[in-house]
């Protein structure tokens, strides 16, 4: 996906904080050694709001904490279209409660997805994660999907 976009033209980064080098350019992709993480209240760099066309993100079961933040900054308002791995396996890292709760934690931001106009329009599970649902096994269930939404305000610069 991340060749396909470069080619069509995207200007596409990918941040994975295990790069041994600050900046690194493969083709038409940027690679960063930066992390995202939404607990640390005095990050190292100063963040500059961009115009995103598309932001395809997998993070390892951080991604709840992550949207959270997104919608609580009011950024999805500068990203045309969203592509997020959730992991249903467990709760998430910091998502505490019971499987009702967290279900209604997990719904509540989907929703604040909708209030912010963007829409669902493609879903892909992954066949070959295990077919759990925190924790519990489900027969159609898988632990991974790609969710991937467009923004119907988007009015890219």
């Amino acid at each position: 996906m991340d060749n396909f976009l470069a080619q069509s033209g995207c200007e596409v980064h990918c941040f994975d904080p295990s790069l041994q080098q600050p900046h690194l350019q493969k083709a038409e992709i940027w690679f960063h050694r930066i992390s995202v993480d939404w607990r640390d209240p005095s990050p190292s760099f100063l963040v500059t709001v961009f115009q995103v066309d598309v932001l395809k993100a997998d993070m390892e079961s951080a991604e709840w904490k992550i949207l959270e933040n997104l919608v609580l900054e009011g950024v999805l308002d500068s990203v045309g279209q969203l592509l997020l791995e959730l992991h249903l396996h467990w709760a998430g890292f910091e998502v505490a409660g019971d499987d009702p709760s967290v279900v209604r934690y997990w719904f509540s931001l989907l929703k604040e997805l909708e209030r912010a106009s963007f829409r669902l329009f493609h879903v892909h599970n992954n066949p070959k994660k295990p077919h759990l649902f925190l924790h519990k096994n489900i027969l159609n269930a898988s632990s991974a999907y790609t969710l991937s939404w467009v923004n119907t305000r988007w009015k890219p610069s």
